[in-house]
Order: structure tokens, then C-alpha cells, then sequence
């Protein structure tokens, strides 16, 4: 059984702790968009720092990643339960740039 839009939220949420806003909305093709923003960096202007990234559970893993590096780079003594998944997180980054080919 699929959760809802709305308990997939609330787990992720609850998940990337205090400092983040999660929101997850569907694109044109109906699938689930992951955005998760740091209530206190801004990255251009008045723009929240955030990660963005389209697709089902690989979207949700890839916005989720990219907020545990964020928490450990900028806010390193955050409490956030996703934390726990650093070196995961960590091992997927090494495993994918060893796939891409090399740069000219």
C-alpha cells in the first residue's frame, strides 16, 4: 500500500528535523516532487537554501541526501534523525561519481 502525499510529508518532515520545511507536490506527469528548504540559509537573495528533486523513491532519497550533507557542512551540531544516514548517504555519493565517466 502507498502512503499518501500527505503522510509521505510528514515522515520526511519528522525525519530531516527543526531546521527543515518539507513540501511535497506532483508534477505534470503526476509524479511526487521532494522540496526540502533550511528555515535559517538563503542561497540567492532572499531564497531559501533548498533541494529539489523529482521522482519517486530515488526523488525522495536524492532531496533527503543532499539535506543531510547540508545539515553536516552548515549546521553541524543540528539534531535532525536523518543524520543517521550520513555515511550512507555518503557511500551513494562516492558509488555514483565512480560511475560517471571521466571528464576530458
Amino acid at each position: 500500500m502507498t502512503a499518501s502525499r500527505a503522510a509521505r510529508e510528514k515522515k520526511a518532515a519528522a525525519e530531516a528535523g527543526p531546521l527543515a520545511r518539507v513540501k511535497i507536490d506532483l508534477d505534470a506527469s503526476q509524479q511526487f516532487v521532494y522540496k526540502i528548504s533550511c528555515t535559517t540559509c538563503v542561497a540567492r537573495g532572499r531564497l531559501s537554501w533548498s533541494a529539489y528533486r523529482p521522482g519517486g523513491d530515488n526523488g525522495f532519497m536524492a532531496a533527503m541526501d543532499r539535506w543531510v550533507f547540508h545539515l553536516n557542512e552548515k549546521h553541524p551540531g543540528a539534531d535532525a534523525p536523518c543524520l543517521a544516514f550520513l555515511s550512507a548517504a555518503q557511500q551513494r555519493l562516492h558509488e555514483r561519481r565512480e560511475q560517471q565517466p571521466p571528464q576530458p
